[in-house]
Order: C-alpha cells, then structure tokens, then sequence
C-alpha cells in the first residue's frame, strides 16, 4: 500500500486532552444551538404533511418545478421523482410533492392540493379556463357520462341508454390506463371503441388539457412523523447496540494491556468492563460523531429527514470501519511489543496505519464533496451529514475511541506494559511504574 509518511512518530495520547477539548466545544456549541433556538429541524417528512402524487406528459424539470412552487409560496416542500423500476436510468414522468401543512383536515388537504395545482398551472403555462381539465381526477365516468348525454354527439336521444356510460368509462380507462393518467392530445380518444370524430370535437370543445395530472392526494399526520422519528432513534441505537455486541465479542478480553482477568480489582461490572472496552469505546466514539453531526445541522441550518438518516447510519458503518482497522493494529501490536506500555503501543498503531486512514478517508472526503457542492438542492443535507460524518469519523477513530481505552486503563491501573498472563501482567505493572 501507498505510504504518505515514512515511520510517523507522533505522540497522538500525549495530545488527547486537546482531542476532547475541541469534542467538547463542538458538542457544547451544537447542543447549545439545539436547547435554545427551537430544538432539532426536522423535514417535512417527520412532521406531517400533505403528499401530492403528479404524473407529467413528460418527464419534469424538477428544477423548474421546485422554482415554480417557491414562487407560489410552497418554499418548504420536498420533490421526489418515482421510477417504475428500481434500475430504470432514465426520468421518472411521476413525481411526489410533500407539502408541509398544519392540521389534518380534509380542509387542510384542499388547501394543500390547490396551491400544488396553482403552482403547476403557472409554472407549465396552463391558462385559467373555465373548462374543464380532462385529466384531471375530477373528471369521473359518471360526470363524463352525463356531458355526453347532455351534448348527445351521437345523436342517441331517449335511445341512449347505457351507452354513454360505456362510452365514458372506456374513454376514462384509456386515459388512466393506456396513458397512464395523462393524455397528451384529445384527438388521442379517437382510438377509443366508440369514439366517433363527433365525440372527440365535443371533448375538445368542452376540455382543457394540461401536462400534468394529480394521482392522488394522501397525508401524513404529525402522529405519523412522530412514530417516524421514534423509528428512525430505535434503529440508530439498534445499530448502535449491535456494532458494541459485535465489537466486544471481536475484541473480548486479553487486549488490555497488563490486564488481571476476572481476578482483578474492581467489582464484577468494572472487570466486565475491562473484557469489553475496546466495543464500549468504539460506540462512544461513533455515538459522538452522530451528536457533533446533529450540532451542526442546526448551526448550519439543515433539516433531518429520511435520507438524512439514512446517511447517519452511514456514516456510523464508516467511522466503526476505521475504529476497528486501528483497533486491531492495537491488538496485534499488544502481542508482539509486550515490554512497551500501553499509550506507546496506541501511538504507534494509530501511526502505522495513519496512511491507510488519509487515503481511505481523503479519497471519501472528496467523493462526497463533490456531491455536497454540486449535487443539487435534493441532495444538500444528505451530502453534508456525510461530508461532516467523514471528517469527525476519522477523527474520533484515534482522537476518542482509542484514547478512551487508554484513559480507561489508565483508571484502573493497566497501563503498563502489555501481557497475556495475570502474574506476568503484574510485573510489568511495577516494572513501569518505576521507569515512569
């Protein structure tokens, strides 16, 4: 592997209590923000809303689309393309628009859903006729069926019967079904069973015709965002708990350094403790990555959503990883360098794979700036939280996890050199005590 630095030697424990002072100052600041400036800003999607399912002629210029609606003052609102396969390249022609909304009554819907179609009307040109869209959901069979009767192009009368019904759920299916909702041209219906030319100019006479149709119209209550965001906490400390289970197993006793087995001092937690550091640290360290992150997400003003979670969740996998590389250079390095107290062996662990962490980390850094600097206004929040995470994942890796265990040791009078036996541990205890 590419090597940046030649044997490193720097003391990284000599300097952690600078690493937790700059931790402590970005959790205090963050968290101050927090506390007094109305709490974490949650998107849309976990306080409640109103979502807004539209299917286009064409595929939109979300861009455009989102210009369009700020403009109507829906500046809060959040676009989301659906493609009808999951590896489809190309752009979706349906969209869903979440709008934020207070209040879950079927008033508040209306509301909703006439800014969206104000907003679509004057962003794609749609003029204020008074007739009719002919794609719009409110165009029924039943309401198709008794303009048909109404104008009779077919010259039925009294005979009519059913046959305009017929003729209505056919011309509606073609649309809702053939077209998937949206009818580019009326003289289209010509091709529908039934559909006379007198039939079509009727339509076109009496229709209007937008690019753009409304699917459906559905909300999402602050209930829901509340159930969202006790969801999204469970799972973050789910994962949390399982990388602390995997870790402490991984890593379970014989790693700390000089250490006295379950016969050593302490009660039965604290020598549990001892067995299970190294994943105790490890989660400590990823679980301040995530509060620094939340901290500046409300400095910088950014909202958490679904993806901004899920972009934590990444971010913890990523910061784990590279605790763990550094983890297991510790414990190799215990082995072989008994006779070195425990921080020198830390120092020079967190060295020997100081080229492996720039590279892996430096090479991440810039993928997701480049994503945070031009990947759109969708992406901006998703993009920071991983721009952040890499920074102070790789940090804490041997500014906190590894400190931490050193710091522990320490505290319980193992930080001496390294051993694997009880007395042999013990020895070299008094052995280091003496050069210290």
């Amino acid at each position: 592997m590419i090597e940046l630095f030649k044997q490193p030697n720097i003391d990284w424990m000599g300097k952690a209590k600078y690493f937790f002072a700059l931790s402590g100052l970005l959790l205090a600041i963050g968290w101050a923000a927090i506390f007094f400036k109305g709490g974490i800003k949650y998107g849309i999607d976990f306080r409640g809303g109103t979502n807004v399912d539209v299917i286009f002629s064409q595929p939109p210029d979300i861009d455009k689309l989102r210009s369009g609606l700020q403009a109507q003052g829906l500046s809060n609102t959040e676009i989301q393309g659906i493609s009808s396969s999951a590896l489809s390249t190309s752009h979706s022609n349906e969209v869903l628009i979440f709008v934020e909304q207070a209040g879950q009554s079927d008033e508040a819907v209306g509301e909703s859903r006439t800014k969206v179609i104000n907003a679509l009307n004057a962003t794609y040109g749609v003029s204020g006729s008074s007739k009719p869209d002919f794609n719009a959901y409110a165009v029924t069979p039943a309401a198709l069926a008794n303009f048909l009767s109404q104008k009779d192009p077919l010259g039925l009368s009294i005979a009519a019967g059913d046959k305009y019904q017929t003729l209505a759920k056919n011309l509606l299916a073609y649309r809702d079904k053939d077209k998937n909702g949206v009818v580019s041209n009326l003289a289209e219906l010509s091709q529908v069973p039934g559909a006379t030319p007198a039939v079509v100019a009727a339509i076109q006479e009496n229709y209007s015709l937008a690019p753009f149709a409304i699917r459906n119209v559905e909300i999402v209550g602050p209930k829901v965002g509340a159930e969202l965001r006790n969801q999204a906490i469970r799972v973050t400390l789910y994962a949390l708990a399982g990388m602390l289970v995997y870790i402490a197993f991984r890593f379970y006793g014989g790693q700390i350094s000089g250490s006295t087995g379950w016969a050593g001092k302490g009660g039965f937690v604290l020598r549990f403790i001892d067995r299970i550091i190294f994943g105790v640290a490890a989660v400590l360290a990823v679980f301040h990555d995530v509060l620094i992150t939340l901290g500046l997400f409300k400095i910088f003003g950014f909202e958490i959503s679904l993806t901004v979670i899920a972009a934590l969740l990444t971010l913890v996998g990523y910061s784990m990883n590279d605790t763990i590389v550094i983890f297991d250079r510790i414990r190799e390095n215990n082995r072989l360098l008994r006779k070195e107290a425990f921080a020198d062996v830390v120092n020079k662990s967190i060295n020997q794979t100081l080229s492996r962490t720039i590279l892996t980390s430096g090479l991440t850094f810039l993928t997701v700036l480049v994503l945070f600097l031009m990947g759109g206004q969708v992406l901006r929040a998703f993009s920071f939280a991983l721009v952040v995470g890499i920074v102070v994942g790789t940090y804490s890796s041997f500014g906190i996890a590894a400190p931490l265990v050193v710091a522990w040791n320490r505290w319980r009078g193992h930080s001496a050199a390294a051993s694997t036996g009880t007395a042999a541990g013990n020895k070299t205890r008094g052995t280091a005590a003496q050069r210290a």
